[in-house]
């Protein structure tokens, strides 16, 4: 029987992502001009105020109010009228230096020997319903608010918009797992003030469905074929958002792992990525078993794959690694046996993942809105400023647990 699955994303002006991408902001800098440091920054923003916290180590002394602002400023928050604006917002540090005790658990004499810096389990999910390997109501989901984000930019189209928004898209499965449709879209985006409320829905109903709908059907053809006349659309449904961003709610680093992740697909295992530093296996973990996922789904194992690994603080080998193929494995192994496999292709201790994915470099600002997994590997040009004046500019490549280097590896491995 068809059945309905459902994802949400939120855009980068939400009150959430904004305090992940402060905390992300934060990590990139310390990385900078110190590649060894130790961050674990969680970030508060409400009306007026942004709270800076965490635990640091590193040789580095940073300006965290200007990095917090001109975070703020790039989203879009820059008009008084909003309750939270880059210029005159308070801003707050209570970052103090890294517990001595966590820390004797993660460095070791030899970097090999690098124990991982909590306990936990995480999870990489992929999956051959999109050409990212991402799953569909997800990926439409991100895209709904990026392509939102840009109409608010280029402000011609549409000239209401504010920076705080959230999308939601249900799509009908077939019975063997096939998205056929999208059943419903929900779309609740901040706006300016109206004169009159009715005017104000039906405006904004009318330009998500004429101008939005057929810019994301235009610029991602491959998603064509789900659009329908059908659809149920909810724009705005409570009625007027102007109130929103930290002014409406408050904001915490580390509260969308969801979105940042599979839109509820496969598992997570709980743990935050913003603000940590590769060390914290909650992040370098998450994405090395991401990559794990994609290769062995783009190299055709299986259709969808969940891979899982835990650690102990201060351990450096995984407890276990664990595979789910969801029954559609195309080798003639158990999951056991192909977990096997994978601990023999990629070493999952601390130190290894981050030479692999290159970890030790300032790539997470990027990450902090619009999901982690899925995105596009790319080399970029980053310049950071310290209070002293110093400069540093630095090429580092982005989403490199998303590249597809061991495909040919693992084809070989499996015999494919």
């Amino acid at each position: 029987m068809a059945y309905l699955f459902t994802s949400e994303s939120v855009s980068e002006g939400h009150p959430d992502k904004i305090a992940d991408q402060i905390s992300d902001a934060l990590i990139d800098n310390f990385l900078a001009f110190d590649a060894d440091s130790k961050v674990a920054c969680e970030t508060l923003v409400t009306t007026g105020q942004v709270i800076l916290a965490g635990e640091v180590k590193s040789n580095t002394y940073l300006d965290v109010q200007q990095i917090a602002r001109d975070v703020i400023r790039k989203i879009g928050y820059t008009k008084s009228e909003y309750m939270f604006e880059a210029n005159s917002c308070g801003i707050l540090s209570a970052i103090h230096e890294q517990s001595a005790d966590i820390n004797q658990g993660v460095d070791r004499k030899t970097p090999e020997e690098q124990g991982a810096g909590d306990q936990g389990m995480m999870f990489g999910y992929a999956t051959n319903e999109t050409e990212n390997y991402m799953p569909l109501a997800l990926d439409l989901s991100h895209n709904l608010l990026k392509e939102l984000a840009e109409l608010r930019r280029e402000n011609n189209e549409i000239k209401y918009l504010r920076p705080d928004a959230k999308a939601q898209v249900t799509l009908e499965y077939s019975d063997d797992n096939t998205p056929i449709r999208i059943d419903a879209i929900v779309i609740s985006t901040q706006h300016d003030d109206f004169d009159e409320e009715a005017a104000m829905l039906a405006k904004i109903k009318k330009d998500v469905i004429e101008i939005l709908i057929p810019r994301i059907i235009a610029k991602y053809p491959v998603y064509a074929h789900l659009f329908n006349d059908k659809i149920n659309y909810h724009i705005n449904p409570t009625g007027k958002f102007v109130i929103g961003g930290p002014h409406g709610d408050t904001g915490l680093t580390g509260r969308k792992i969801i979105v940042d992740t599979y839109g509820g697909k496969g598992a997570h295992g709980g743990g935050a990525f913003s603000g940590k530093d590769p060390s914290k296996v909650d992040r370098s973990a998450a994405y090395a078993t991401r990559h794990i996922a994609k290769n062995l789904v783009a190299a055709g194992v299986a259709d969808e794959i969940l891979v899982q690994v835990s650690y102990a603080i201060g351990v450096a080998k995984p407890m276990g690694i664990f595979i789910d193929t969801y029954g559609t494995s195309k080798v003639n192994l158990t999951n056991g046996e192909i977990a096997k496999k994978v601990e023999a292709i990629f070493d999952m201790r601390p130190y290894f993942i981050e030479q692999r994915l290159k970890l030790r470099n300032p790539i997470y600002s990027e990450t902090a809105a619009y999901g982690h997994m899925g995105r596009t590997p790319e080399v970029v040009t980053k310049t950071f400023s310290a209070p002293g004046g110093e400069e540093k500019t630095v090429t580092v490549e982005l989403f490199t647990w998303e590249k597809l280097d061991f495909v040919d590896q693992i084809k070989t491995a499996f015999g494919l």
